[in-house]
């Protein structure tokens, strides 16, 4: 019944999210989506804000690409000052791509791992939840409001969650 409304959710969600800065940190990770595995590529800010998240069959320069142009042009990400990266290949390539389009611009790729610590500790939650088949398309909205993502409600505050939920479909509770 979630992944039903998860997507109307997340689409209505996106105007109320709070801007992320512009230190990003960006890895991919391995689940298992219908039976299928797939790679879910990620970015969160400095501060652990999600940017966005993807999945993708391949773990290649395009899927790279695809996955930052998609990233670039929501208009809550101001483009980045520094894109944290592990060692993955494909990137480097991506950004050498992307810069003389105008989409890069002045913006520093720093393949250092050990600053992605923030969007690893990230990783559990979807891997817990997408473990316990829980349904991943419900995940994005949902799990961005309770880290307080969303303007106006903070971190814990269950009512106010359920009352900002309400409000994005118009239902009074």
């Amino acid at each position: 019944m979630g992944s039903r409304y998860a997507p109307e959710l997340d689409r209505r969600l996106r105007s109320h999210l709070k801007p992320t800065n512009k230190s990003w940190r960006v890895d991919e990770t391995y689940v298992r989506v219908k039976g299928k595995w797939t790679y879910l590529y990620r970015a969160v800010d400095s501060a652990g804000t999600r940017i966005d998240f993807p999945l993708s069959a391949r773990r290649d320069a395009a899927a790279a690409k695809r996955f930052f142009q998609k990233a670039l042009s929501s208009p809550n990400h101001p483009t980045p000052r520094v894109i944290n990266v592990d060692k993955n290949p494909s990137y480097p390539p991506v950004d050498e791509a992307l810069k003389p389009e105008g989409t890069l611009r002045r913006c520093r790729l720093r393949p250092v791992q050990y600053l992605n610590n923030v969007l690893q500790q990230d990783h559990r939650a979807i891997k817990r939840r997408v473990r316990a088949s829980q349904g991943f398309r419900s995940l994005r909205a949902v799990h961005a409001i309770r880290k307080g993502q969303a303007r106006w409600v903070g971190v814990g505050q269950i009512l106010r969650e359920l009352q900002f939920i309400a409000g994005l479909f118009q239902i009074a509770i």
